[in-house]
């Protein structure tokens, strides 16, 4: 891992032309530098996030071809952070939702522990839709049971820092999920490599009128196959899980 503490941002970004700049803008007010990955947006949002590059010197822009998903977009964006040399990626999404004054805390933490993966742990209020929360609630069971721990109490919040080394090394071995599975499968794979973490409260809020890309249907059959792949993984790991806890 880098000796020096790097630390960019990494947002996916799809079709979220109207909200990114305000996530860039209080990104660079923390001094940390917006990795923007254009996840095949439509031309308004193309153009919004050209115009970011051009006129931010703090944004490099990163463009896949085609939609592919949230994780997807994520995942290149955390091999560009890496190529450019930081050693940290904060990732927050484009749409307001996480809470920009949290970010000095998260750097912060991940200055003082630098081989943790820093994680939100999100505080909602009434703005959250029922169906997210008990969706959320079925799939902290599921964690639970895929680590044989309550060590991950929220999987599915997109806001935390991963220490880039660590991280990229995961994804290119084991290739998680490309869309809204990934956030889950990528804190199970990380607890599975005895990597630790750190959950600091972060309040999130579902903003009136904001661009949501989660499909209800289609992203919870994919999460409720990521749980089974998880569940005949975690039982071919289950000597050394429960070594781990039983140490």
């Amino acid at each position: 891992m880098p000796t020096a503490f790097e630390p960019c941002a990494v947002i996916p970004v799809y079709n979220h032309g109207a909200t990114i700049g305000a996530v860039v803008n209080g990104l660079r007010t923390c001094g940390i530098p917006s990795i923007l990955v254009d996840d095949g947006s439509g031309v308004a949002c193309a153009l919004a996030l050209n115009t970011l590059a051009a006129e931010t010197s703090t944004v490099t822009l990163v463009r896949l071809p085609v939609n592919r998903g949230k994780g997807a977009a994520v995942s290149a964006g955390l091999r560009a952070a890496r190529a450019a040399g930081y050693s940290h990626a904060l990732q927050i999404d484009a749409d307001g939702q996480h809470t920009i004054e949290d970010v000095p805390a998260f750097l912060a933490a991940a200055r003082q522990q630098p081989d943790v993966v820093i994680c939100g742990l999100p505080v909602f209020d009434a703005t959250i839709p029922r169906s997210r929360l008990y969706g959320r609630r079925f799939t902290r069971l599921w964690v639970w049971i895929n680590t044989l721990s309550t060590d991950i109490p929220d999987a599915m919040c997109g806001f935390r820092i991963y220490p880039l080394v660590l991280t990229d090394d995961l994804i290119a071995a084991e290739s998680p999920g490309a869309r809204m599975d990934f956030d889950i499968e990528i804190l199970v794979r990380l607890h599975w490599r005895g990597i630790p973490m750190r959950w600091l409260d972060t309040r999130v809020v579902y903003p009136a009128g904001g661009v949501s890309h989660f499909r209800l249907w289609r992203d919870n059959v994919l999460i409720s196959f990521m749980h089974t792949r998880l569940f005949f993984g975690m039982l071919f790991r289950l000597p050394l899980l429960l070594r781990r806890k039983l140490a």
